[in-house]
């Protein structure tokens, strides 16, 4: 069993290499071998993958595709150290899965949504005043920073100090989803609004007995980076209480929709300024971080804003014509 982990480890290796994060991926391959050991077999068959795939009733329809796909993927790799390796066909295991419909904050949304966190209460670890608010002013920066930059969560919480260049204004942000860097330029009002929460950050923790080594721009109560998993969890909280979902709503507005909103606004902006939105699309997508234009059509949903906007350009083009 100990040369199929050892399988996998090289392909996730390879993969890696190339450029692929495969979180879920790695996931799903760690508990085949699992599920194969328990066959007492390292022979991957076809029959074996869809049988791992579909060894819980629990699991939804799109995860079990999710499995069966993984194999899928390694066993076409795997097939070149092992003949007897049978590759699952696809479509055994459909899936239509779709994207959750993006919800389009309006700009007073936002604000509730930056007035909920600057009133948030904060934990009680230290008597302290500075403490008392530190909580509340980090989510406050860090929702106003997903708001007019359209950065991702993920890229939010890797920032460290360094990555600002205050002269020039400009953040770098490393490690992408997709492995690349990219540049981000800060207007001087969100620079300002950052200068703030570091003196505040920084005043709580010169005055502890110990001050930790702070690596990331927000951090926890212990100095250390703060996990995507906890900034939407206080997103949940906070958009429950000022009302953006009802109070046991599983579903509704995400963090991620403020990333929908900065692109559509930013299409907007180029439309009233009689720009033309089809030759600066390719900025707007390096921008988000997108590989490629087609990424970013995702974020571009239909609004009425939108539509008239484009209409009123398309008039004014006829009207031109004639």
């Amino acid at each position: 069993m100990n040369n199929l982990r050892n399988a996998v480890n090289n392909y996730l290796t390879l993969r890696r290499g190339l450029g692929f994060k495969l979180g879920r991926i790695e996931t799903h391959l760690r508990k085949f071998v699992v599920f194969m050991a328990g066959k007492k077999t390292t022979r991957i068959t076809a029959a074996l993958a869809l049988e791992f795939a579909v060894e819980s009733a629990k699991l939804a329809p799109c995860t079990k595709g999710y499995r069966l796909s993984a194999v899928r993927g390694f066993a076409r790799h795997h097939l070149a150290a092992d003949a007897a390796t049978e590759i699952p066909p696809p479509g055994l295991l459909p899936c239509d899965s779709t994207r959750p419909q993006p919800y389009l904050y309006s700009d007073a949304e936002i604000l509730r949504l930056l007035a909920g966190a600057k009133a948030y209460p904060s934990w009680d670890r230290y008597r302290n005043p500075l403490w008392n608010r530190f909580r509340a002013e980090t989510y406050y920066c860090i929702f106003g920073l997903l708001a007019v930059t359209g950065m991702r969560v993920g890229e939010v919480v890797n920032l460290q100090p360094g990555d600002i260049d205050w002269t020039e204004g400009v953040l770098t942000i490393r490690k992408t989803k997709f492995g690349k860097s990219r540049l981000i330029p800060l207007h001087q009002t969100t620079l300002k609004a950052i200068t703030a929460f570091i003196k505040h950050r920084d005043r709580f923790f010169g005055q502890l007995p110990s001050p930790p080594g702070l690596s990331y721009l927000f951090v926890t109560s212990h100095g250390t980076k703060l996990k995507i998993s906890a900034v939407n969890r206080l997103f949940l909280i906070i958009s429950r209480k000022i009302g953006l979902r009802e109070p046991a709503a599983r579903r509704g507005p995400r963090i991620h929709d403020l990333r929908h909103h900065f692109a559509i606004e930013t299409l907007l902006r180029w439309y009233r300024q009689g720009e033309k939105p089809d030759r600066l699309l390719p900025v707007l997508s390096t921008y988000l971080g997108h590989t490629n234009v087609s990424g970013t059509y995702w974020y571009l949903s239909c609004t009425p804003e939108l539509m008239q906007a484009a209409g009123q350009r398309l008039e004014r083009r006829w009207k031109g014509v004639r």
